[in-house]
């Protein structure tokens, strides 16, 4: 798997998010187990609720090879929200069946406390962290101060 291609695919997503006073911009890519994108998305792309990781899984959805995918992500997943208290960025992972997961930064506690990478290594999924694209993930948060 090429994490550093997919992670700069994400990060070049993470723009695309029209910038809210009380959310994150993520970009988010799901890739197949052959190195193919799945689907991807980004925050608020198909809705003023939407999260990256949520907008990808829909697209996515149905699709065989999600058991052998990996979901990038500019932020860690989310395992708290407000909009959608029931539909969690970590539990529509889970729920997915997505095994492996890779994340340029884990979410600072401006929002929420998330406890996303925990809840997905305690369900079995693989998380990475690349922590050399945090800079380029936190610069499309320009809008927010943290």
């Amino acid at each position: 798997m090429d994490d550093q291609r997919w992670m700069g695919r994400a990060i070049e997503l993470a723009p695309r998010c029209p910038p809210s006073p009380s959310a994150f911009s993520v970009g988010a890519v799901i890739v197949g187990a052959t190195g193919d994108e799945l689907a991807s998305g980004w925050s608020r792309d198909v809705d003023p609720h939407v999260h990256a990781e949520e907008s990808a899984l829909q697209r996515a959805a149905g699709h065989s090879g999600l058991h052998s995918a990996t979901i990038y992500s500019t932020l860690e997943p989310c395992s708290k929200r407000a909009s959608r208290p029931h539909a969690t960025c970590t539990g529509l992972i889970i729920a997915a069946g997505i095994p492996r997961v890779v994340i340029a930064w884990r979410e600072p506690d401006l929002f929420v406390t998330c406890e996303g990478v925990a809840l997905l290594i305690a369900a079995g999924v693989e998380v990475v962290e690349m922590p050399a694209f945090a800079p380029a993930a936190r610069s499309a948060n320009g809008h927010l101060s943290f």
